[in-house]
Formats: structure tokens, C-alpha cells, sequence
């Protein structure tokens, strides 16, 4: 399997540190910066869906590769923020698009470890000789689950989808990948209300204030930060050792790591657990921010375009998130 292109779309719209610090005066700029690591994010509109930026980044491709859409033979869509609860948004692709009748569509429910899942089910498909070329659609738009005045989640979080084509190919491959889950944590990030176990009412609109400050109703993402920093200090350096094992192949011995961009706390302490050399992990989380499912391809794009990561590279990606679920993938590039 070979990545062929990355295109991505994000809102023109940003929130700097300093506007949210004018909107929520109580905030401290140089905390949110050490912690989080974002100076700004994306954001989208009222009237802007991650559909929307979908259709954006295959435009974009579409118009980079003439024939491209001919030979699409799936649509593989991971975002938690669809337009309708029903249809997916991989056939709201299909519909925009006119594409041949011959393709499969379908979405799955993932956020931060979104991206290396969908590598593995294109590769299923390619496996089983049921696709040659795949878009692989992932992102969302969380800030419509997030409360504005919870500091724990709109520092981190910006909008945005990417767009990465796979082919069946043997010039470049997927060494390995690694899935594993944690649903026991499952709660530590999630959204209360808006569900069939919960539905939306009048009681879950309702504020509330928790120790730290911070605001939210439970149509709002909950983020139990703390507590997804420790399962990740815990979990996903012997995670990533496992996949390195099992390849017989050392971190000194990949050319650039691309973790999940979650934070700048959790970047900095896996680089220190896995003790990864200055340089040999890429980050764009200070302009980004935390783009959920569209972290990683977004990053490989930045990294691909400012030359630091180069065609026959060995690549690890790295992603943690909710579920709570982990993925980790060895590609030579």
C-alpha cells in the first residue's frame, strides 16, 4: 500500500491564545501555551460541517490528479461529526462527486486513532482484492461539541478534515500496524447526552461548573485530560516497542516519527518515554491544534512539503484517543 497524496482543508476562521484569553479573561496564556502547546486553531463556522472541508480537500485532489476519480474504488470515512445521523458522509461523497456505482462507502465512528485504523481497512481491502485505489476521509469538527468556556478542551481542538489516495502498489509499503482498545477508559473522553442511552433534553443543557473552572453541559465533550495523559504514559511506549519488536527494528533505525498531535504535554513525555532523539519526531500542533482523526495525515502533508519526510522514508505514526483506542503503523513512504 502507497500513499499517493494528502490534501486537507481546514476553516479560514482561527482562534489565537489571545482571543481566547479575551473571551474567557480568567484564562492564563502562558499555562494554556506551556500545556497545551497551541497558539491557534482552526475553527469552523456555524454553517461550516466536516463535509464541507471534505468536499474542499477532494476538490483539491481531484483537480491535482485528472483521472483520479475514475479510479476510485472506495470511500472509507472516519469523523464523529457527520451531517446526518443517516446516510454517512462517504456517500455524501459519492452523491457530490458522480462517482461510479462500482464504489464502496462507508464511515466508522473513531477520533485520534482514527487515521491508522482506516490504513488498516484499506489495506483489508486491498488484501482481498476488493479496491485498488481508496480515499481515505478523516476529521471532524469538534468545536461544535465544545463548550466555549471548558479550557481543558477549546485550547486543544481545531477543525479540519484530510483526504489521503492509497493505491495497491508495491513500490512503497505498510511494514506492520498494531490496533489495540482500552474500553474500560471509555468515559474519559466522551460526550454524555445526544445518544440513544442518553437523549437530548432540557436537563442535559444544563451547565455545569466543575473544580477547575471549566463549563460544559453533557452535549459537550468531557475530557478527563489527566487521565488520558496517564493512560497514555502507561500504554503506548510499550505499545510502540511491541510493533518495533515484532520487526525487529529500533527507533534509531525509523527516519521520522508522526505521533497524534494531542498536546504539547503529551508529545513532550512521550518523546522523553520513548527517548526519541531532537528532530526525529515532526509536530505542527502550535498552528493546528489538536485535529482529531485528521492529526496525523495533516502532519505526514506538512512534513512531506517542508522536506522532512521524503519518499522511501520509514515512518512510525503513532495515535491515542477515545474509545479509548490505539493504533500505531510502520510505513516506508
Amino acid at each position: 500500500m502507497k500513499i499517493e497524496d494528502i490534501t486537507y482543508a481546514l476553516p479560514k476562521d482561527v482562534a489565537s491564545n489571545l482571543d481566547l484569553t479575551k473571551e474567557n479573561p480568567n484564562w492564563v496564556l502562558d499555562i494554556i501555551e506551556h500545556r497545551a502547546g497551541v497558539l491557534e486553531r482552526p475553527c469552523a463556522s456555524e454553517d461550516e460541517t466536516a463535509f464541507d472541508f471534505s468536499v474542499q480537500a477532494c476538490d483539491e485532489l481531484f483537480e491535482k490528479h485528472d483521472a483520479l476519480k475514475d479510479k476510485i474504488d472506495a470511500i472509507i470515512v472516519c469523523t464523529q461529526t457527520p451531517d446526518y445521523i443517516m446516510p454517512g458522509n462517504s456517500f455524501l461523497l459519492h452523491e457530490r462527486f458522480k462517482l461510479k456505482s462500482e464504489v464502496i462507502c462507508f464511515d466508522y465512528n473513531l477520533a485520534c486513532s482514527g487515521y491508522v485504523y482506516g490504513l488498516s481497512l484499506a489495506k483489508g481491502l486491498f488484501a482481498s482484492k476488493q479496491a485498488s485505489n481508496v480515499l481515505l476521509v478523516t476529521g471532524d469538527t469538534y468545536s461544535k461539541y465544545i463548550n466555549p468556556k471548558d479550557r481543558s478542551t477549546k485550547t486543544l481542538f481545531g477543525d479540519g478534515v484530510a483526504v489521503t489516495w492509497l493505491s495497491k502498489n508495491s513500490e512503497s509499503s505498510l511494514i506492520d500496524i498494531l490496533l489495540e482498545s482500552s474500553g474500560k477508559g471509555a468515559k474519559q473522553f466522551y460526550i454524555p447526552a445526544g445518544g440513544c442511552r442518553q437523549p437530548i433534553s432540557e436537563d442535559t443543557k444544563k451547565v455545569v461548573v466543575d473544580r477547575s473552572g471549566n463549563e460544559r453541559t453533557e452535549e459537550n465533550i468531557y475530557m478527563n485530560g489527566l487521565g488520558v495523559l496517564s493512560f497514555i504514559n502507561s500504554t503506548i511506549p510499550k505499545h510502540v516497542h511491541n510493533l518495533l519488536e515484532r520487526n525487529s527494528l529500533t527507533i534509531d533505525e525509523i527516519d521520522k516519527i508522526v505521533f497524534h498531535q494531542a498536546s504539547k504535554m503529551t508529545l513532550d513525555s512521550l518523546k522523553k518515554l520513548l527517548n526519541i532523539p531532537e528532530g526525529k519526531s515532526y509536530s505542527n500542533l502550535m498552528h493546528k491544534g489538536n485535529l482529531v482523526s485528521a492529526s496525523i495525515p495533516v502532519a505526514i502533508k506538512d512534513a512531506w512539503d517542508a522536506g522532512e519526510i521524503k519518499r522511501g522514508d520509514s515512518i512510525l505514526l503513532s495515535s491515542f484517543g477515545v474509545g479509548l483506542s490505539y493504533a500505531s503503523a510502520i510505513m516506508v513512504f
